[in-house]
């Protein structure tokens, strides 16, 4: 391999800038590199076994290693390896038109950046040359080193394992005419519930199966074996058949080694010429016919067997990332980028093919990069209930909006783990119906429903928050106690919505039977730290936890979310028939607001009391009603919306897509919260009244869940935490006095 003069440096594409090593044809190049496989105005090559689309799908797949490499060698950091493995795969997919690629495996990424320069989707980025590249890689603005929803031409976020599928199958349901492949290791095969998720989605939407799983069985990990390096291939192929897979495409490098390389997983970048183009043949056939029978119904996996690292500068775990000793100057790394080095007729040729496949970059073809056309819902019928009159129960009246939303919005998508009855929204079921192949009236299944009912919070949140990054209306509902195990996926979503270059509806949640109601259930039901976790998120800037004190107020949240965009929306409410406080237009003040005022009597000395929560307005007014009858005065403050109540500078706001500030100034907060003392409430995590205490110059105290116990009642489980109307009058008096 020899590196370019300067004096040849003008006969090279502009974009080569920054490749450091050209190499010299590879053989027959005249012969299959004329001209490029997938003629001008076509989307695809012609067919698969055509000579000189298997050549150029190789030529394809090196030039991915190369850049791989490079990209992430100039940083000496990334992940090249997993990659690397599977490049013939990703090369075919492109080769064959589909450009709706997605990936499980965020360690992909810069492999995913290199396509998208490749097929000049990065130019949206000011990214013109691979110097520029080099650059931006692992730079703010730039390249990330995990995919992000900031890159043009990039369908979705990817870092946690576990998630991509549940965006492929988002999509899939979205766009049936359109295939969405998605990469996953067989380092992440086991991560929390690829396989289980898919079933479901499968035995909801049997029809469904434009999604294509592509395993990069690689038999490693990130620093070990996968945990299924030693299944054989019949053994590998059953599993997926054994998870109702149809068909099982395997391609194994392995039956192609001329070179005698030991083990089971091989490098085909180590094979004769003659060999590699064998097995790129292979891939590239066995990558179409399982697009093909994806796209005509059946639930098909490709799998691509091939050592991790192939290509690369090193082999297995030692190729997943890179450490400061792999630099562009170091030996191992310039021996390899110089032998995957291609000559600069051949970068010209994969240019080409790249940017024509597909109709275009990705940046400007792929589903993403137009938002999803939406139903106009119209103004949503609110039933205001009168303030002191019958109890009712707030998510059921939230219900009753959403059967709405649904009927008027075919793609409205409500999940939830088998629970809707319980959490008194059994009208969305009705209203709805449960998607289940079973039609059976007396439990509201039928097979073209619009609930998703799988038992796992991670399908429900997975599906819910996936279908709302690609643009449809989606509402995933939960026990509080139950939805931590949903939770990565949708601040996945959330934290990728606050960057999207394109609008994209609200991902939206309905919390219910929160701890206090769960007493009886025992302690395992009584999981409320999930408000820590959102109380931290607030600081975020695009996520709002709201906490709606009555079945009007719930209405109002509802409404107010399903209007917006790019955000996160956690409604917490209870299932129980509980006391209307707040009109409509009150709570419309407390999410402008954040919080407002529910009940005001006047004393020598005021305590203010700030409530998170419905039940815990309970011992919150009876204890005001006690302060009263000894002369001291009450404020009790319901808090809707605590993300209001933060300070400007306290939130990632105005770094947000779609940013959203109003936050309540000091003469505000200071009218609702202003006493001689403050005593902040909530049935869960004392987190939440951050905001609250940040602002506050009152004596100031916190009353706030502990932990859980089993109780048979409310109140008992109340009074284990300290909630009691007589605990919060002591001390009271004791700030005052």
């Amino acid at each position: 391999m020899t590196a370019i003069s300067p004096k040849a440096s003008s006969a090279l594409p502009d974009f080569s800038e920054g490749i450091q090593y050209f190499g010299e044809a590879l053989p027959d190049f005249e012969t299959y590199g004329a001209t490029p496989a997938i003629e001008s105005g076509k989307v695809a090559i012609a067919s698969p076994t055509e000579p000189n689309a298997v050549y150029q799908t190789l030529l394809a797949a090196d030039a991915l290693r190369y850049l791989t490499l490079q990209v992430t060698a100039s940083k000496a950091s990334g992940h090249p390896g997993g990659f690397a493995s599977q490049a013939e795969a990703y090369a075919s997919l492109v080769m064959l038109g589909y450009k709706n690629i997605i990936t499980e495996v965020g360690h992909h990424a810069p492999g995913f950046y290199s396509a998208m320069f490749l097929d000049r989707s990065l130019e949206d980025m000011e990214i013109f040359t691979v110097q520029e590249l080099r650059d931006r890689f692992r730079e703010k603005h730039g390249l990330l080193g995990h995919l992000s929803g900031y890159i043009p031409g990039i369908l979705a976020p990817a870092g946690p394992l576990g998630q991509g599928q549940h965006f492929a199958m988002a999509a899939a349901l979205l766009h049936k005419d359109k295939l969405f492949p998605f990469t996953v290791g067989d380092g992440g095969l086991g991560e929390p519930y690829i396989v289980s998720a898919i079933a479901h989605f499968h035995t909801a939407y049997p029809a469904v199966t434009n999604f294509l799983p592509v395993l990069v069985w690689n038999g490693y990990s990130q620093e070990h074996h996968s945990m299924v390096s030693l299944k054989t291939n019949p053994e590998m192929q059953a599993y997926w058949q054994g998870n109702g897979f149809d068909e099982v495409v395997l391609v194994d490098a392995k039956d192609f080694d001329d070179q005698n390389q030991p083990g089971d997983y091989v490098d085909s970048t180590a094979f004769s010429f003659e060999k590699r183009l064998e097995f790129t043949q292979a891939v590239l056939s066995g990558v179409d016919k399982a697009a093909r029978s994806a796209l005509g119904g059946k639930l098909t996996v490709f799998i691509i067997k091939q050592l991790k690292g192939a290509g690369v500068h090193a082999r297995g775990s030692k190729s997943h990332n890179l450490y400061p000793k792999d630099t562009l100057d170091a030996p191992h790394i310039v021996s390899a980028l110089q032998t995957r080095a291609l000559s600069a007729e051949a970068w010209q040729l994969v240019r080409t093919n790249a940017e024509r496949a597909g109709g275009g970059p990705a940046a400007k073809t792929v589903v993403t990069e137009f938002e999803f056309p939406l139903p106009d819902l119209g103004e949503l019928p609110l039933e205001e209930y009168a303030v002191g009159g019958e109890a009712k129960v707030s998510t059921t009246a939230m219900g009753r909006l959403v059967g709405i939303v649904g009927n008027k919005d075919q793609n409205f998508l409500v999940t939830n783990a088998d629970g809707n009855e319980a959490s008194g929204i059994a009208n969305i079921n009705q209203e709805l119906k449960i998607i289940h192949p079973t039609t059976d009236d007396l439990y509201n299944q039928a097979p073209n429903g619009q609930v998703y009912e799988p038992l796992s919070e991670d399908a429900c949140a997975g599906l819910a928050a996936g279908l709302a990054l690609m643009g449809a209306r989606t509402l995933w509902c939960s026990y509080e106690s139950f939805a931590i195990n949903g939770l990565p996926i949708w601040q996945t979503v959330t934290q990728s919505m606050a960057e999207l270059r394109r609008q994209t509806p609200s991902t939206i949640t309905l919390f219910t039977a929160g701890a206090l109601e769960q007493g009886r259930n025992g302690w395992t039901h009584q999981r409320p730290e999930i408000e820590a976790y959102f109380a931290s998120l607030m600081r975020n800037g695009n996520v709002f936890p709201l906490f709606p004190p009555d079945a009007n107020s719930i209405q109002a949240c509802y409404d107010w979310a399903l209007k917006t965009k790019n955000k996160g929306i956690v409604i917490t409410a209870s299932k129980s028939p509980l006391p209307i406080r707040t009109t409509l237009e009150q709570t419309r003040q407390g999410l402008r607001d954040g919080a407002v005022l529910l009940h005001e009597i006047a004393g020598d000395k005021q305590v203010v009391f700030a409530v998170i929560g419905d039940m815990t307005l309970m011992p919150v007014f009876e204890a005001a009603a006690f302060l009263e009858t000894e002369g001291i005065g009450v404020k009790i403050v319901s808090v809707i919306n605590p993300r209001q109540l933060y300070r400007s500078h306290d939130t990632a706001w105005d770094t947000c897509s779609e940013p959203e500030g109003g936050f309540l100034d000091d003469a505000k907060f200071a009218k609702l919260f202003d006493g001689d003392a403050l005593i902040a409430v909530t049935g869960g995590a004392a987190a939440m009244l951050e905001p609250i205490l940040l602002r506050s110059t009152a004596k100031r105290d916190t009353f706030a869940w502990k932990r859980g116990e089993t109780t048979a009642s409310a109140g008992e489980l109340m009074a284990f935490n300290g909630l009691t109307a007589e605990a919060l009058t002591k001390r009271a008096i004791a700030l005052v006095h």
